[in-house]
Order: C-alpha cells, then sequence, then structure tokens
C-alpha cells in the first residue's frame, strides 16, 4: 500500500508563497480545537509540568510565532480573526477563558514574548482594532512580566520582547529592568559568538533559536534607539554563523543534541532571524538554502499524527525523549522559523535562487560548545564529538543529551526508557558502568576537560572512589576512544557504538572483539584494541533513539576489578549515502581501507588515523 502524504509533505518549499501555504497547512488542522472563547488550543492527550489550562494557552501563542511574520509580511490567515478574539478574551480578567495571573517564573510568561514581537510588528492588526477597556486588559496582563523574576538564562529576553513592544506603541514600559536584563545578557557571552544559557549553562539550540533569535529580533527593530548593542548582536551572529553552519548536512537534517528537539525545525530558526536583521555572513541564496532544505528534511519525516497536528517528539511521536515542560502544543514554537515571512515579497532572500551548503572544513573545533564537529561530505553526515560539561542540571534525561561522547545527524541518539540493563540504558556513544548488579552509570559531570586539535579529554567520576580518564580522537567513519579507569569497586564497562535503525534486512556479524551492524540505513561498528572481554549486539527498549523506533547498538563490555585499567576501542558508523543504500557488509562498508592501527605499550598508546597520528603518554596519569 502505498503512503499516504499530508498536503505540508507535498509542498515544494521553495518560494514564499509555499511557506505561506506551509503555515495555512501547519495551523489549519488546529482549527478544530480552538475552545469556544477562542483563547486555548485543546489538543488534549499528554500533560507537562503546568498546569492543563497554562498548556493549552501556551499552544494557542506559539502559533503566534509564524502567524505574525505571515501578517506582518503582507499574508493573510483565516486564523487570525479567531485569534484576536481570544487574545481579547484570554486577557480578560473578567473572561472564563482567561489566562491567569503569572507567577514568580511562570510558563506564561514565555508566552508573552510573541506578544512583545507582534505589537512591534503588525500594531495595526493586534493592537489598534482593540477597544480602551481591551487594551488596558492586554497591557496589564503582559506588563505583569515586570513584577515577577524570570529564569536566569534565555528567558531574560522575554522581559526584552515585551518591554520593546511596549515602547513601539508607545506604551509605558520598563526601561531600566529592560536595561538590566540585556545588561545580565552579556554576562552569558562566551566569545566567538557563543552564549551560555545562563551562567554556567549548556550551549545547545537555545543559542542559536533563542539567545541570538531574540537578540537579532531587537537588533532589527531597535537599531536606531539602541545602536551600540544591535551592532553587537549582529556582530556576534555574523560569528555564530560560522560555526553554526557545520551543524548541519546537505541533506537538510541538522545535529540533534541537547534538550528541547521536540521544537524540530527551529533548529533553522537562526537563519530566518540573519536573514530578517539583513545580515550577510553567507549570500542570500545559502541562508534560504539552509532554511529550506531543512523545513523540506523536517516535512519528510512522520511528525504529525494524523489529524495533522504537530506531534512531541523528534522524526517519530516520542514522550520517552520529552521535556518535563512539553505541553501537546509546545511544538509549534517550530514555527519561529517563519520569520523569514515578514520579508517583504521583493527581497533579496526570497529573489535569490536557492544555493548548496559552501565547501565547510571537515573538521571544526568549537571549543565554547565543548565540541568537535567533524563532517563526511559524501555521505552527508556531521558528527559531533562532545567533552562534556563541568555542571548539570535537573532536565530529562540530561546525561544522554549532554554527556555523549558523539552526536550524530545519521544515527541521532538514545535515551533511556528504564534503569534495568543495557538494553533500557540505550547506552549509545558512552561508557556505562555497573557494580555488576545491572544497574548502570554514565558520564553526568566533568572535573576536567580539554581540547587539541581534534582530540577531546575529560576527567569524571561516576562514584567517589571510580575516577575516569576519557580520550576520543575524533574523525570519520572511525573515531577512537581511549579509557583509563581507576577503581575501588569490582564492575562491569560496556562501551556503546552508534544505535543503528533495525528492520527486517538487518544484518550483524559478531567477532570475539567485534560487532558490526548494516541496513538499509547504514553501517555501525565498534572494535575492540584492548582491555575488552566480549562484544555484543544490544537491541534497546522501542523508542529510545530519537531517529528510530528500533535499534541496535554494537557494544563492547569488560569485567573490571579494583585497580587501573585502560580501555581502548575504535568506532565506526557509515550511513548510506545520499542517493542509494545497501545493508550487505562489504569490507568497504566496515571502512576495511580505513581502520585505526593502535599501538599499546607500557608507557604509551599509539594511534594512527587518516586525520593524524596521536600519542597517548600511559605513565602520566
Amino acid at each position: 500500500m502505498s503512503e499516504i502524504k499530508l498536503p505540508i509533505q507535498l509542498n515544494p518549499l521553495r518560494t514564499k508563497d509555499d511557506l505561506r501555504l506551509a503555515f495555512q497547512q501547519l495551523s489549519e488542522p488546529l482549527s478544530p480545537y480552538l475552545s469556544e472563547g477562542k483563547a486555548r488550543l485543546l489538543l488534549g492527550g499528554s500533560g507537562a509540568s503546568s498546569s492543563e489550562a497554562v498548556g493549552e494557552m501556551e499552544g494557542f501563542c506559539r502559533v503566534l510565532w509564524g502567524m505574525v511574520p505571515l501578517l506582518a509580511g503582507g499574508g493573510h490567515s483565516e486564523l487570525w480573526k479567531p485569534y484576536l478574539q481570544g487574545i481579547i478574551n484570554g486577557t480578560n480578567p473578567h473572561h472564563a477563558e482567561y489566562w491567569g495571573e503569572p507567577g514568580d517564573y511562570d510558563q506564561r510568561l514565555v508566552e508573552m514574548a510573541v506578544f512583545g514581537m507582534a505589537l512591534s510588528l503588525i500594531p495595526e492588526q493586534i493592537w489598534e482594532p482593540l477597544d480602551s477597556v481591551q487594551k488596558q486588559h492586554l497591557y496589564d496582563w503582559l506588563n505583569a512580566i515586570n513584577s515577577h523574576p524570570v529564569y536566569d538564562c534565555n528567558w531574560l529576553l522575554f522581559h526584552v520582547l515585551v518591554n520593546m513592544g511596549f515602547k513601539r506603541v508607545g506604551l509605558p514600559y520598563d526601561k531600566e529592568g529592560m536595561e538590566k536584563s540585556l545588561d545580565r545578557i552579556e554576562a552569558f557571552d562566551l566569545g566567538g559568538g557563543w552564549y551560555a544559557d545562563g551562567v554556567g549553562g549548556h550551549s545547545d539550540y537555545y543559542v542559536p533559536f533563542a539567545l541570538h533569535y531574540y537578540g537579532l529580533v531587537y537588533a532589527k527593530l531597535m537599531e536606531s534607539e539602541d545602536p551600540h548593542r544591535s551592532r553587537l548582536f549582529k556582530e556576534r551572529a555574523v560569528l555564530f554563523a560560522q560555526d553554526f553552519i557545520s551543524w548541519f548536512s546537505v541533506d537538510g537534517s541538522a545535529l540533534p543534541y541537547g534538550r528541547s528537539l521536540a521544537y524540530r525545525f527551529a533548529q533553522s530558526a537562526f537563519w530566518s532571524a540573519l536573514a530578517y536583521a539583513e545580515i550577510e555572513v553567507y549570500s542570500p541564496g545559502v541562508v534560504k538554502g539552509i532554511v529550506l532544505r531543512n523545513l523540506r528534511w523536517w516535512f519528510e519525516q512522520p511528525i504529525f499524527l494524523p489529524n495533522g497536528v504537530l506531534s512531541i517528539g523528534y522524526t517519530y511521536p516520542n514522550l520517552v525523549m520529552a521535556e518535563n515542560y512539553n505541553s501537546p502544543g509546545s511544538p509549534y514554537w517550530a514555527l519561529k522559523t517563519f520569520l523569514i515571512l515578514a520579508l517583504p515579497d521583493d527581497h533579496a532572500f526570497w529573489q535569490a535562487e536557492e544555493l548548496p551548503l559552501p565547501a565547510l572544513p571537515e573538521s571544526s573545533a568549537q571549543l565554547p560548545a565543548h565540541l568537535v564537529l567533524c563532517r563526511e561530505e559524501e555521505s552527508g553526515h556531521v558528527v559531533a564529538f562532545n567533552t562534556g560539561h563541568p555542571s548539570t542540571n535537573e532536565h530529562t534525561h540530561t546525561s544522554a543529551k549532554y554527556e555523549k561522547f558523539a552526536y550524530s545527524t545519521a544515527f541521532g541518539f538514545s535515551v533511556p526508557r528504564a534503569e534495568w540493563g543495557l538494553a533500557q540504558g540505550a547506552f549509545d556513544s558512552m561508557l556505562a558502568l555497573s557494580e555488576r548488579d545491572n544497574l548502570f552509570r554514565v558520564r553526568r559531570r566533568n572535573e576536567e576537560y580539554r581540547i587539541e586539535d581534534n582530540v577531546l579529554f575529560t576527567r569524571w567520576k561516576p562514584w567517589h572512589d571510580v575516577e575516569v580518564r576519557t580520550w576520543i580522537v575524533a574523525g570519520l567513519p572511525w573515531h577512537v576512544r581511549v579509557h583509563r579507569i581507576e577503581t575501588e569497586r569490582m564492575l562491569t564497562a560496556a562501551e556503546g557504538g552508534f544505535a543503528l535503525a533495525r528492520g527486517e534486512d538487518l544484518s550483524l556479524h559478531q567477532e570475539a572483539f567485534s560487532v558490526k551492524a548494516a541496513c538499509f540505513k547504514g553501517v555501525s561498528g565498534i572494535l575492540g584494541f584492548h582491555g575488552y572481554a566480549e562484544a555484543e549486539a544490544v537491541y534497546p527498549h522501542a523508542n529510545t533513539n530519537l531517529l528510530y523506533p528500533r535499534t541496535v547498538i554494537p557494544t563492547l563490555k569488560a569485567e573490571l576489578g579494583i585497580g587501573i585499567h585502560w580501555l581502548v576501542s575504535a568506532v565506526y558508523g557509515k550511513p548510506a549515502g545520499l542517493e542509494q543504500a545497501n545493508s550487505s557488509l562489504s569490507e568497504d562498508q566496515w571502512g576495511h581501507n580505513s581502520i585505526p592501527s593502535v599501538t599499546i605499550e607500557q608507557g604509551e598508546i599509539r594511534i594512527n588515523m587518516l586525520t593524524g597520528s596521536y600519542s597517548i603518554d600511559r605513565l602520566s596519569h
């Protein structure tokens, strides 16, 4: 039976009209779920950390990230009339669907940001049609953000955007607080165009689709009022773009890494903001290509429910990987990428011919993010090798989202389903350690880390009396991992390679110290050089991987007594080519000619790879 495609999956996504249609195709399925007072989206289903009512207003508000640019750029939406009524009712404290008084660190403060942008971009449609009472209600509800604290991270810019909106329509605004929030953002600057999401926070997609995104909107709209900051935001965006472009594959996919990946095509929102702010670090055609290929890639994935509503998940509906704060309407934050619809029809972005990615380096050290990016143009494979981080947070699956050794566009990454054993833990691209009780620990925070060329080093302690020193020699299709483990406990060690899609065409080849697996999606394997006792193919529980519901993880195992142990392995990952796939386990697919050579002596470990020769001193540790 042939696959039935939704209308948006047939959209060519080449022109501004195509994107206008795409917004219509994304938003139309939501219309039946508008509440009676039009102020909420009643999508139902799963819950989130905030209340059901707050989740319903969240879903309603997030659609505005696409609708506001659409209207600002001369487009039209049948949803706008009911939406305006919903805004009137949602901000009316006497209406049954009033959105409620926000509290400190409230989700409602998050959703206010888009209203700041709306007041700035479409005041004639969201502000001027209101009568005096309705205007006061909207102002009062939004002004609550000036009397409640927000988290010390990208949330500070929600406060900035709301007050920017007030200023642009001539309303009283918190100038002092706005300046304070903008000044605080400076503490997150890591140099080279990078931010941390709060002091000591991670550098993940919140850098491009939040911190830079809001900064570029501010830079565009406040350039005459605040030229210094506007120039600063633009200069940082230019630097960041030159690193961030390496996160994208030639097929349009982007690197799965970090939290909030349920926002999906918000991955390319930074490039839309770059075009909106009219910054030409790359030609309009290159930027256009990044955005449109990313959208086309996403709309080829089964990310929609049968009713056309975006699901929570990554390439398929998946609550296992979701954040605690993901309500049913959360994924519509992805519509931030539609900011380019605010550009006029004759803008250079829309007139430009879509261009491929420019020539990019095979290896890119991105020190503020603790990553080394490697890419293969032939296969389109992009992998980020990761030192890990000195601090952590309490978000869902933090270790899986921030502490794996490698993150891949072709193989994705996996999150644990439960705590018992290798199959539930789904430990791809990790070293998992157990006190021989089938309960495994992985890296969560790091005592020490550094990057020298394409060699990443980290020191971490899964227990107070177990120290692991890890070296990763980055490369594609092979990379090498070396661990020095000093333990006061009897341990089982499991070293996981890339997770490969598991289907009926899966083929395996297993030897004493190696496992390789192949399917139509590519080949994944692991080869033990030293310290391992056996190899096996681990079949993780379903829905643990972001890209594929069922996977296999080539894994090496070792039993470690009290003392010092060295483990050395090489990991292979080769996706099928962009034009065809082959599930046979040929020598070429295993990368026979490029297998690293490893010489282990008492004093040093010598590694020879296609990328160069490396030495690790065993005696100085």
